[in-house]
């Protein structure tokens, strides 16, 4: 039997929930359909979405339709959850986006369509809530045109009407083998339909379908329309590949890690292999569990094409593969916010660190981390309702009262030119020195390492102490202290002592090579900014566009079709993440706003963050810019300025005169 994965995603309060439910009881995978508003549905499970009426955890459902076996996985709507969605698509064979027939497409489902051609996944529509007052499927059909693509059809109520002439035409004009029978008038229609699962495969065409969840008008002709052009083809006989796709703990605190298989056949007791490639952990698998919403039968084996969860892998995460595939799939969707939990006895700290411990691992884009120096425990989180959900998660889950201070921007510096920095480290007994070049990385790339350096310089080993060192996440720069990225850090030379060379020395001499290059560069501060698109009248442009200028945005000229406007930019989120209320007042409510995380830039506004930052970089004793050295048996402190001089290795820089 086939094994397909379909995933439902939409802006919230599209209706995908409920279309889920129809869904399943059309396939009599339940007995009777649950409502949102009845909180009974099969996949909502969670007593704060039965409460806030949203999905926020993707849950999964299994369901037989004809000769094909499907894994529905119901992802959450909510912007401050997406990136719970986002890992759900790593593992999605097609994925139907739900529409309201009054909203159409909305903000975040550009988003989506954007992390949906991204990892090119198959996709169809269905355009939900056709009996509602303003309803118009026909105009919706053209905004997915307009807006997403115009390889977007809306298919014929009635699966018998799927291959009409207009249809036809429609699949031809995208697959030259079959123009000229059809101008002929001798197309078939299984060449169409061949022609079709083809083109919805390879994501050059989007079938759309119209009806009511809600009134269960619509859902049976699409799953007979989803029947007719999805197919997988996994193979069995291959050695296993699998890709995590969520972490979760169950009551007793065990770790239970979900895997869509790949290839291959996964027997239970097996020991499976997964992290970095020069890294592999490899651990026993003592229980394999087959997930139907929150019920689950024991399995001996799980094939490719399934998705199943495993007992016994304790430090595998999200968007890892396992057994032969070895890579680990970034995200598009990252945090901009950070907020501090606040918290008072009797909480004890450890209880605490265990709490955000398992949600960390659950969900990683949190960031979770521990300032030593402040005694402060901070999260990133996409915006206000996450951090709602989190306190009561915390509440509910581990006993725990905890609260969250306002979020902030979360900045992150950079450099903006090339220097060398080195770094010595020698208190008695202990010895070790290296030397880096410090370059501007390109945007997005995060801390980067190449190793130039010779071994008759300095041992392998050592090498790649110095390497692990410098890719540890922590590293921060000197104007605010966030978070250093898009640095390109390149190992020139180093040396170790026969003796004396130990432990930490490499980590210590090449922290202090690193603050020693920051030193002497030009540091610039980043801040994260959206692509926008506002849709507006006319009339409204110009004080729109004075607005976003004000606000520190960039635009384009604007598209002016009739009566309305779009203008699209890049727009400080500091400035922008709550601009939808002001768009609304100076639009008289007729305005709608698009925001999508589009990365950082050099920040509009860096004198104003570094004066209420108020950070003192030399206040920190982990992160010195002072190098150690010995003489006459007696350690002494030499300050940035004056470490050059002071290098047993002389002059080391590739290209230097």
């Amino acid at each position: 039997m086939n094994n397909i994965t379909v995933g439902l995603l939409a802006h919230v309060d599209a209706g995908k929930t409920t279309f889920a439910e129809q869904l399943l009881y059309h396939t009599e995978a339940i007995r009777s359909r649950g409502r949102v508003d009845h909180q009974d549905t099969f996949l909502d499970t969670h007593e704060i979405e039965k409460s806030r009426g949203i999905t926020v955890f993707a849950d999964q459902a299994e369901f037989t339709y004809k000769d094909a076996r499907y894994f529905l996985l119901d992802t959450p709507g909510h912007v401050d959850f997406s990136p719970e969605m986002e890992r759900c698509l790593q593992v999605l064979d097609y994925a139907v986006v739900i529409l309201s027939a009054v909203e159409g497409v909305e903000s975040h489902t550009e988003t989506l369509w954007q992390l949906l051609r991204q990892h090119q996944i198959p996709t169809l529509f269905f355009i939900n809530k056709t009996d509602r007052a303003g309803a118009d499927p026909g105009r919706v059909v053209e905004e997915i045109r307009q807006q997403l693509s115009g390889n977007a059809f809306l298919l014929p109520q009635q699966p018998e009407e799927a291959w009409t002439d207009e249809m036809k035409s429609f699949v031809a004009e995208r697959e030259d083998s079959l123009l000229e029978s059809y101008l002929e008038g001798t197309l078939s229609d299984s060449d169409c339909l061949n022609a079709m699962k083809s083109l919805v495969k390879s994501g050059e065409l989007f079938p759309c379908m119209q009806g009511s969840a809600l009134l269960d008008r619509g859902v049976g002709e699409f799953l007979e329309v989803l029947s007719k052009v999805t197919f997988t083809e996994y193979d069995h006989q291959l050695p296993f590949a699998g890709r995590v796709y969520k972490i979760r703990h169950d009551e007793k605190g065990t770790r239970i890690t979900y895997i869509k298989a790949l290839q291959g056949v996964l027997k239970n007791r097996e020991s499976l292999c997964y992290g970095p490639e020069t890294e592999r952990s490899s651990e026993r698998i003592t229980g394999i569990r087959k997930y139907n919403g929150t019920e689950y039968t024991s399995a001996d084996w799980a094939a490719a094409g399934e998705l199943f969860a495993v007992v016994g892998l304790s430090e595998a995460l999200p968007s890892a593969g396992v057994g032969a595939l070895h890579d680990i799939h970034g995200s598009g969707l990252i945090p901009t916010l950070k907020s501090k939990v606040l918290f008072e006895p009797p909480v004890h700290l450890k209880e605490l660190m265990h709490a955000f411990g398992q949600l960390g691992a659950e969900d990683p884009s949190l960031n979770v981390s521990w300032d030593e120096e402040l005694q402060e425990l901070h999260i990133h989180v996409m915006g206000g309702i996450q951090l709602e959900i989190l306190e009561q998660i915390v509440a509910e889950r581990f006993q725990i009262r905890v609260a969250f201070g306002p979020p902030e921007i979360l900045y992150k510096e950079t450099i903006a030119d090339t220097v060398y920095g080195c770094g010595h480290f020698e208190p008695l007994g202990h010895y070790a020195e290296v030397h880096l070049k410090l370059e501007v990385g390109e945007r997005g790339s995060g801390i980067t390492f190449i190793n130039d350096c010779h071994p008759d310089d300095l041992a392998v080993g050592y090498q790649h102490q110095v390497e692990q060192h410098l890719l540890e996440s922590g590293h921060h720069g000197l104007l605010t202290g966030s978070p250093l990225t898009d640095l390109k850090i390149t190992l020139l030379s180093g040396r170790a002592h026969n003796k004396h060379t130990s432990g930490g020395d490499f980590r210590e001499a090449a922290f202090r090579a690193l603050r020693q290059g920051l030193e002497q560069a030009e540091n610039v501060l980043l801040e994260p900014v959206y692509d926008l698109k506002i849709r507006i009248d006319s009339d409204d442009v110009g004080k729109v566009m004075s607005d976003i200028q004000r606000a520190g945005g960039f635009f384009n000229p604007p598209d002016i079709l009739e009566s309305k406007a779009v203008i699209t930019g890049t727009v400080p989120a500091a400035s922008f993440m709550d601009y939808g209320v002001r768009l609304a007042s100076m639009t008289q409510g007729k305005g709608s706003l698009s925001l999508r995380v589009a990365g950082y830039l050099p920040c509009h506004q860096t004198e104003a963050v570094i004066a209420q930052r108020n950070y003192n970089k030399n206040a920190d004793p982990a992160y010195s810019s002072t190098s150690i050295f010995c003489a006459k048996g007696e350690a002494y402190p030499v300050p940035w300025q004056e470490a050059g001089q002071h290098m047993h290795i002389k002059d080391k820089r590739k290209g230097a005169g």
